[in-house]
């Protein structure tokens, strides 16, 4: 499978609203993941930023869509033997509806049997460290005042060997 950000995973069957697809992320999704990004997050990522994580060649850049377009993303980078999800979000009125769920399942198929995961997660961010609790991912360990915007630490969280990993 190509590793160029536009080629397409499989999708799910159906083209109707309330239907997931699952693709690779392209720097045309970049002004509807830009909005979505603005509305998830205090301290946004940059569009430079981005870009820079959609040109590394393995990483794995994940969109979901429906009917009416990208309603989430997903990025996540290799480092050494390591693969650190660094940014997944929904449109905040897609929420909790399974849409980052299928997202990170994808990311577990794509990275393969014995993949590591590692990530960090605001300390409030109670449903985030809920979802990847269900994963599989475990507590590490915190980075103290990791995000500037209020000064919060990050729980850092990590997966050892996702074989299959999927929800119970």
């Amino acid at each position: 499978m190509q590793r160029d950000g536009l080629s397409e995973i499989a999708e799910s069957p159906g083209n109707e609203p309330g239907h997931l697809r699952l693709r690779r992320l392209g720097y045309g999704d970049l002004p509807s993941v830009i909005a979505i990004e603005r509305r998830s997050f205090p301290t946004p990522w940059s569009l430079a930023m981005f870009v820079l994580e959609l040109s590394k060649p393995s990483g794995i850049c994940l969109a979901a869509e429906d009917a009416n377009g990208l309603i989430g993303y997903l990025v996540c980078a290799r480092y050494d033997d390591v693969w650190h999800l660094m940014n997944v979000a929904v449109q905040p009125e897609r929420r909790r509806r399974g849409v980052a769920t299928e997202l990170i399942e994808r990311l577990f198929d794509e990275a393969g049997d014995g993949s590591r995961f590692a990530l960090e997660v605001r300390v409030s961010n109670a449903p985030a460290i809920e979802m990847y609790r269900r994963f599989g991912f475990r507590s590490a360990g915190r980075r103290r005042r990791y995000y500037h915007d209020n000064g919060e630490d990050a729980l850092i969280m990590w997966l050892e060997a996702a074989e299959g990993a999927s929800i119970a």
